[in-house]
Order: structure tokens, then sequence, then C-alpha cells
């Protein structure tokens, strides 16, 4: 069996007050991680959760990877714009026009975030969530769509994007030009071995997709890089919180 996406997470300079923010925004329920950490849960099962660490590495220029919240109708965009800044989001200028339906907006700790304009057939029937859109190569979507065993619901001009076979938030790659990295990325994928499944056969597989492993963290966890050098990590999942 394949890993499976256990949770999106943010390094965090506050992780307690960004979980804060985001379960409000999203209306997720809060709860212990698995490490001691902060960590909000989906309203149902076949969602990742969202996992808020420590990190200290200040930030420098646009994210590699940002949420797109769905709207519902031009109100229920107004409602969660003005949540969001009510629980100490901003509005940012990251070059979007003024004809454009969607408003875009930072998080207390500067992570970027789009809530989307109503009747966006793309982000339909897919959640809150309605998109985790990254800055990436084609290959690295083709790769996502491997390891997770996911299948590409979208593949054209070098645009890719994946969605879970249950439904739910897509994971989109835009293609290039892709910027640079610079350090370490605010946002990075875990993954869960499921029970059952050798780790290192697992690992071997990841590697064979064009993974790359860098070391093992606190408790086995495996620490790697996808092709386009961004971080994950994998492990065996903790009981749910």
């Amino acid at each position: 069996m394949a890993s499976e996406l256990f949770a999106i997470c943010f390094n965090a300079t506050r992780p307690s007050g960004l979980a804060r923010f985001w379960s409000g925004v999203l209306g997720w329920e809060p709860a212990d991680g698995p490490d001691g950490d902060f960590a909000i849960l989906p309203p149902d099962t076949t969602g990742f959760r969202i996992r808020f660490l420590p990190g200290r590495e200040s930030k420098t220029g646009q994210n590699r990877a940002h949420f797109d919240l769905t709207s519902t109708s031009p109100e229920d965009q107004r409602q969660t714009v003005a949540r969001a800044l009510e629980l100490g989001g901003i509005h940012i200028d990251v070059g979007q026009l003024p004809e454009e339906g969607h408003v875009v907006l930072a998080d207390p700790d500067g992570n970027e975030f789009c809530v989307i304009e109503a009747g966006n057939q793309f982000l339909a029937d897919t959640g809150v969530i309605g998109a985790l859109a990254c800055d990436g190569t084609q290959e690295v979507g083709y790769f996502w769509s491997r390891a997770l065993r996911w299948p590409l619901v979208w593949d054209q001009d070098q645009e890719t994007a994946i969605q879970s076979p249950d439904g739910g938030t897509k994971i989109t790659w835009g293609g290039p030009p892709v910027a640079p990295k610079a350090g370490t990325n605010r946002l990075h994928f875990e993954l869960a071995l499921p029970a059952g499944t050798d780790r290192d056969t697992e690992v071997g597989r990841l590697v064979s997709l064009g993974a790359t492993l860098t070391g093992e963290g606190e408790g086995g966890k495996v620490l790697m890089l996808d092709p386009d050098g961004n971080e994950f990590s994998m492990s065996r999942p903790p009981r749910r919180g």
C-alpha cells in the first residue's frame, strides 16, 4: 500500500496562535498533535489534518504553496474574508488584477492564501479548502500522483493537479517558470505509512519515483525531498486525536 497524506504542516513562529487562526477560518476542531504540537482536524475522516510546528526561520519571498478557499456565494466569500481579517489576517498584493474575483490574504504568520469567488467549476465539490496550490513542475505533479496513488485530474500546458479517489482538496502545480527555492519551505507534506507496510520498501518505492532520502528525524521519521526539492516526511501514523 502507498503512503497516505496525513497532514499539511506549517512551520510557524507561533504555532498555537496560527492554529487558532486557521481553526477559526475553516471551522475545524483543534486537537493535540502527535508530538505535543498543535493541530486542527477536518470535519470528516477522508481529509488531512493541518499541523503547526515550531519554526524560527524568517519568511523570505512567497511560499511555494498556499490554500485556495472556496465560497458558496458572494456573501459567503465576504464572510470568510471578514472572519480572516477579524482573526488577524491581512490583505496583501501579489500582483493580482483588480478584475480578478479572488481575494488574496495572509495569515498572522505571513502565509499567503486566497478566498476564491463563488462559481469556480474547477474547485466545485472540493470542500472549504478547494486546493493546495503549489509552485512546481509537471514532473513533481506526476511524482505525487504516483507516490500517493491519486489520479491526475488536470494535465495541460505543464500544469497538473491531483485529487484523492475519495474527493476533497485538490493539489495543483502551476508549471514553469518555477521560482528558485530559498531555504526550508514553510509548508510541507507529512505522509503516514499504512499498517503492515514495510518502511524500507516504501522508502525504496518513493526513491525509485524520484524522491531523495535526506535523513531520519525523531521517532524514526523519514525525511525526504520530492523532485522539486520540497521537503516531506514519512512516519507511522499516530492515533487520531
